[in-house]
């Protein structure tokens, strides 16, 4: 009997959109993603394999578009996942094309799997996959995880940074609220860093399962973590002494607008999966809403940013 097929999902976008298509791509699928961009083929061929002679085939490519290819195993709803990009890619204004096409397990089904490895994140995380032996820890925290179809490994720098940013500022009793909480990581890190309780809140209920999944595997449940379906002001209550949104650059400026009233007093609000091109139309929107920025943190072209509220509550 063969195995079921997996999905594959090709977007087209212009190279110059390339970078931020891809972060939202990584979003949708934590595995199984590579990019085709030929803009600079005959110097990158020279950089890399240190060669001038490129097959003529290659040299016939559109330099001025791009593919980003995704694949969705059998167990994972490919629809979501489409529908996912064009949302997202859509508010970013991103202009694509999405192909789908059907490819064998047997090419797909696990070799995503050996390129995520147990990671260590700051000075008291490690992040291990579920089929992966952590090993000794050395003394850190373990994240066991199993991202399935929700964004959040630890591997982008998106979310590294927002991981390394919870370890300067929670602290023993803090309650934290994630906003677009995607596999969950950054509201289990918390739990393991000290804080008393989490909430996560999600719009896809794909992210909201798997979230509480993973929090099952490291011994979190309600009422120490709770993951809510929905949008930030019709399900959540409360203040919290951190809030954190690794979304993208337009969903924080949207979210920023009603964000104040579930801060503590003086607390921390933790904004990432900004692309630096964005960078002064989100300090423009916090700014709007009273925030500065207390800490600034850049990787490989992302931001991550910690702002404090200027005035009173």
């Amino acid at each position: 009997m063969s195995s079921p097929d997996w999905t594959e999902l090709c977007l087209e976008i212009a190279v110059e959109d390339t970078d931020r298509a891809a972060a939202i791509a990584n979003m949708a699928v934590p595995y199984g993603i590579y990019i085709e961009d030929y803009s600079d083929l005959e110097q990158g061929a020279r950089d890399i394999a240190h060669i001038d002679l490129i097959d003529e085939e290659l040299l016939a490519r559109d330099r001025t578009r791009a593919l980003i290819h995704l694949y969705i195993s059998p167990e994972d709803n490919p629809a979501e996942a489409a529908a996912y990009l064009r949302e997202r890619l859509t508010a970013e204004g991103i202009r694509h094309e999405l192909k789908d096409r059907q490819v064998k397990e047997d090419d797909w089904a696990n070799v995503w799997k050996q390129y995520f490895k147990p990671l260590p994140v700051g000075k008291r995380l490690l992040i291990r996959p579920t089929w992966e032996e952590a090993g000794d820890p050395g003394g850190r925290q373990v994240l066991s995880i199993d991202p399935g179809m929700a964004f959040g490994t630890g591997g982008h720098e998106t979310t590294r940074l927002v991981l390394e940013t919870l370890e300067e500022l929670v602290f023993p009793g803090a309650e934290l609220l994630d906003v677009g909480c995607g596999s969950g990581i950054l509201s289990i890190a918390a739990l393991l860093l000290g804080a008393s309780s989490a909430v996560g809140v999600d719009i896809d209920p794909l992210a909201v399962r798997t979230a509480r999944e993973n929090g099952e595997l490291n011994g979190f449940s309600e009422p120490r973590l709770t993951v809510l379906e929905g949008d930030l002001v019709d399900k959540v209550s409360g203040r919290y002494a951190v809030v954190a949104a690794n979304i993208v650059a337009d969903a924080i400026i949207a979210l920023s607008k009603n964000i104040l009233p579930f801060l503590e007093p003086g607390g921390a609000y933790i904004v990432s999966g900004i692309i630096d091109t964005r960078e002064g139309d989100v300090l423009s929107a916090l700014a709007a809403c009273g925030f500065t920025v207390e800490t600034r943190l850049e990787q490989g072209g992302w931001l991550c940013m910690v702002c404090r509220h200027t005035g009173g509550l």
